[in-house]
């Protein structure tokens, strides 16, 4: 009788389902790149004139892979430097199908120069010590800065972002928007503080748009 008494607790709570744990996550696959001829074609068809760079790396893990430097996409775009390929194909794109539509119709004008911020830049995250490696650390990010329009105004994101002019925060947002729709990662002064003179355009993981 003793011996049931003592099993009966052990055979109840054997009954008792437990509590399943939630299976790991599964790791995020890494977005898989054009083989470097196939991107090349497709950056000649958009229009740009480039010149290939060699592969390089840092025994810090910066580096570019399948980069290049462009030379021309029909708007000249100050301080560009080493891109990966499939960056440089979107941002001329972005350039050639965004920004100068967005601008003749917000101002009757083409966009006469582009000012940019750099691409390739080995360091962490938003320059902060300890952060994962940025995407300008492997020349996979672009940072624009500015527009100088064909009649002379210069439109920068410091400055008009939240300025007084409607036309020109709505072609802005215009710009950043449509960015969106071609870059993994967008940011723009409304993500943080570190954005707030730029716009950041990279290949990295994502999407995410702010």
């Amino acid at each position: 009788m003793r011996r049931a008494l003592f099993l009966a607790p052990l055979l109840l709570a054997s009954c008792i389902p437990r509590p399943q744990e939630a299976p790991p996550p599964r790791p995020r696959p890494a977005a898989q790149a054009q083989p470097p001829l196939q991107c090349y074609a497709g950056l000649r068809a958009a229009g740009a004139s480039f010149r290939p760079l060699p592969d390089s790396g840092t025994p810090d893990g910066c580096g570019m892979t399948g980069a290049v430097q462009l030379l021309d996409i029909g708007t000249p775009v100050r301080g560009l430097g080493a891109m990966t390929c499939g960056l440089a194909e979107r941002f001329t794109l972005w350039v050639r199908d965004a920004v100068q539509p967005a601008a003749r119709g917000a101002f009757g004008v083409a966009v006469a120069r582009i000012d940019s911020f750099g691409t390739y830049s080995c360091r962490p995250l938003n320059n902060q010590a300890g952060a994962r490696l940025s995407e300008h650390g492997r020349a996979n990010a672009v940072d624009i800065g500015a527009f100088v329009l064909r009649d002379g105004r210069r439109i920068s994101v410091a400055a008009d972002w939240n300025g007084g002019d409607a036309t020109v925060r709505r072609f802005l947002r215009a710009v950043h928007d449509e960015g969106c729709r071609r870059f993994n990662v967008v940011l723009g002064p409304d993500a943080n503080a570190f954005h707030r003179d730029h716009l950041h355009f990279d290949m990295g993981r994502g999407p995410y748009c702010r």
